[in-house]
């Protein structure tokens, strides 16, 4: 028996189908484009994730075609929605997290409604990234798109409704629209009366690990699946990840490289606080019923690495086309592997926690003519993990302890990057056998709702770690002293660029 997790991204989807050791047996790919039509915006046309989704489900259950998938689960990307019609038709293109077109109405209608309020019942805090101001900005700007729309679906329930179920989405899933209550685990009648939205337009909630349903024979043969597969509620790319990383007791934090540059640790009851609401820390439904979790995040994260390789390295893209390997390796191998003398703001997209700025941009600090392309590249990821230690600190004043972190998401594949982070938080870095941690809770999950195993079980007998990697207690020492710095660069630049 194998079991497969689907994990629908920013700026690609994959499903990665396990055997009964966890051991990966396929794995499919493709990318989309993220389209930007004006300035703020960023979206995903709907009906080629869905498309894309279809063939990466097909051809990793062509590649396991010998040991049949039973079951799966749904990994994906928060925030984004799509407006379908009564007819099942795509209104309009998603907007993902990066988007900021709500900026303004996160502002006025969360503090019409009240800050606190939001926070005491979604246990987030209002910013544009929000399904909920999204919804907001379609109504006051896009009426007719409003009115037709008979469903909003985040991408997990979409692709049910294309796999042919009555969606379901996961707690965890909804609780980044900030229309759900994590305290009730229910959509939040005064949330929804005050958007004026009715909750038949969402789909119905369940906690991860719950079965959806099983795929209809016509789209199952479409697919290569056998007949009977079930579908289960997964949820939010992080806590899915973090539970194939084996973050399932406190203390432990799945530390996340992909577009979402992510830190989450998981507890046993909800977190409020004044310093967590301040720092826009939030509490939500983990991917194990009955615990809860946060994340720390960076929405500039590999995206990063991406713009800088699409727009600096055009010559190790073409080297690695020749080659057969990634460009990636080949400029991490040209990086310098001592701290630079730059100071990156990586605010390349609107930040993430702790501030929620969808204001101030990036910054490059210390360029001279003798700076060289690799230097920047290092300092770009000296920033973004500058970030996460800020968050960091943040989170262990709170109590929310991070005492193992676990490496997880694409740049858990370079020894070189787990090092740099290593380096910058002063933290050892535990990496895993399976660094596909996001399909890998996924299919966790859809295994022990076929099989009645405990996840938690699972996570114990089929998780192994690969290698513990420490600071190096030079460079540590010398990020120190940075990261003093780093902690004054943002209160600076914000309002110079104010002005």
């Amino acid at each position: 028996m194998s079991y497969m997790g689907v994990d629908v991204g920013t700026t690609g989807c994959k499903a990665v189908v396990f055997d009964e050791s966890g051991r990966q047996v396929a794995l499919a790919y493709r990318e989309y484009p993220l389209l930007a039509p004006h300035k703020g915006w960023a979206e995903l046309e709907s009906a080629d994730v869905c498309a894309k989704c279809f063939a990466v489900i097909r051809e990793a259950a062509e590649a396991a075609a010998a040991d049949p998938v039973r079951s799966l689960g749904i990994s994906s990307q928060g925030e984004a929605f799509t407006p379908v019609g009564a007819g099942g038709e795509f209104l309009g293109n998603a907007m993902v997290s990066s988007d900021a077109r709500a900026a303004l109405i996160a502002e006025t209608w969360s503090a019409e409604f009240g800050r606190e309020k939001l926070y005491q019942a979604t246990g987030h805090t209002a910013h544009p990234m929000f399904a909920l101001f999204k919804l907001l900005w379609l109504r006051e700007n896009q009426p007719q798109t409003w009115a037709a729309a008979r469903r909003f679906h985040c991408f997990e329930d979409l692709l049910q409704l294309r796999l042919g179920l009555e969606p379901a989405i996961s707690w965890p899933l909804a609780g980044r629209t900030m229309m759900f209550n994590v305290r009730t685990h229910d959509w939040d009648d005064a949330i929804l009366d005050a958007a004026g939205l009715d909750r038949g337009r969402l789909a119905r909630p369940l906690p991860s690990g719950a079965v959806v349903g099983t795929i209809p024979s016509d789209i199952a043969r479409e697919l290569a699946l056998p007949d009977g597969v079930a579908v289960v509620a997964a949820g939010h790319d992080q806590v899915c990840a973090a539970l194939g990383a084996g973050v399932t007791t406190e203390g432990r934090a799945m530390y996340a490289t992909g577009t979402v540059e992510c830190i989450c640790p998981a507890f046993d009851e909800p977190r409020f606080s004044d310093e967590l609401f301040r720092c826009n820390l939030c509490t939500y439904d983990y991917s194990v019923e009955g615990m809860y979790a946060t994340i720390a995040y960076s929405l500039t994260g590999g995206n990063l690495l991406k713009w800088f390789r699409d727009e600096w390295a055009q010559r190790e893209v073409e080297e690695a086309a020749a080659a057969g390997s990634d460009p990636y390796d080949l400029l991490m191998a040209k990086m310098p592997a001592e701290p630079t003398d730059l100071l990156v703001l990586p605010y390349f997209t609107p930040s993430g926690t702790p501030y929620f700025d969808a204001h101030t941009t990036g910054a490059i600090l210390g360029l001279r003519l003798t700076t060289t392309r690799e230097e920047v590249m290092r300092a770009l990821l000296e920033g973004v993990a500058f970030e996460m230690r800020l968050n960091l600190d943040i989170l262990e004043r709170s109590g929310i302890r991070a005492d193992e972190l676990i490496a997880s998401g694409g740049g858990a594949k370079s020894r070189i990057l787990v090092q740099l982070k290593a380096d910058v938080l002063g933290k050892p870095i535990t990496t895993l056998a399976i660094t596909e941690t996001g399909c890998f809770g996924a299919a966790l999950l859809a295994r022990s709702a076929d099989t009645g195993t405990p996840v938690r079980k699972l996570t114990d007998e089929l998780i192994m770690k690969t290698d513990r990697i420490e600071p190096n207690p030079d460079r540590a020492a010398r990020y120190a002293e940075r990261f003093a710095a780093y902690k004054r660069l943002y209160p600076a630049l914000r309002p110079l660029q104010a002005e």
